[in-house]
């Protein structure tokens, strides 16, 4: 079973699609979805708490999103 994608990636990839691009096209070298990362992140920077996006960050996508979406504490 292949491991599920990162969470900026799959965002990206839904965002390249949205535009009605291939994901896995390259652009200058690198695939598509790639030139929509800043765009992802805006929007995660935006909606999840400061820790969660650190969090998402620093653990090179291990935490998947219903668990940074989750309080910390009852917070």
């Amino acid at each position: 079973m292949p491991k599920p994608k990162p969470v900026r990636e799959r965002a990206a990839r839904a965002l390249c699609k949205l535009e009605g691009l291939e994901p896995n096209i390259t652009m200058e070298g690198a695939p598509m979805w790639r030139s929509f990362l800043p765009e992802v992140d805006a929007v995660l920077k935006a909606a999840l708490r400061p820790e969660c996006w650190e969090a998402l960050t620093d653990a090179s996508e291990h935490l998947g999103a219903e668990q940074l979406q989750k309080p910390l504490n009852g917070i």
